[in-house]
């Protein structure tokens, strides 16, 4: 495996989902060799670029593959890519040891469908689940359920879609 430093970031997309209340989709992830305790196990519905594809189809992608949402329209997106390294005693498990870290384009949407649509435990098109459970979480509380190590990417989101939330 490369010197840590050397490797690259992970394209990723990440989607704060908010419902006509104000609250925030969160997940409860399954595994995953960053998860060391149930309070930090939750997150918001994120994933990989394929190459080749833009972001906005890979956030809509995503979404519906992690939770079978497909009703939402576009509030937003964060200008910047967010990055964040994990930590190096987990590099070799996660990504196969690729990469260190991850580079994430954030979007905000609005869901408008029911929620009968969101089923995490049965992903449309045979996709494994990647979520337990799931709720929605006024988003102030969001960081800190969240892994610490991406806890200031998600402060970062937080602050930047703050103006769709209502509580």
């Amino acid at each position: 495996m490369a010197p840590y430093e050397s490797l690259p970031y992970r394209p990723c997309v990440g989607v704060m989902v908010i419902n006509h209340k104000g609250g925030v989709f969160i997940g409860k992830r399954r595994n995953g060799p960053e998860h060391v305790d149930a309070t930090h196990a939750w997150q918001m519905p994120q994933g990989g670029v394929d190459p080749g594809e833009d972001t906005w189809p890979a956030v809509l992608r995503e979404l519906y593959e992690e939770t079978g949402i497909r009703s939402v329209e576009k509030l937003g997106e964060v200008k910047d890519w967010l990055s964040y390294d994990i930590p190096r005693e987990i590099v070799g498990e996660a990504w196969k040891g690729k990469y260190r870290g991850q580079t994430q384009k954030w979007f905000a949407v609005r869901f408008l469908g029911d929620e009968s649509q969101i089923d995490v435990a049965h992903p449309p098109g045979g996709h494994k689940p990647e979520f337990l459970e799931w709720r929605w979480e006024p988003m102030r509380n969001v960081p800190k359920l969240i892994i610490p190590f991406k806890r200031k990417v998600y402060e970062r989101v937080v602050k930047e879609f703050a103006k769709f939330a209502k509580d």
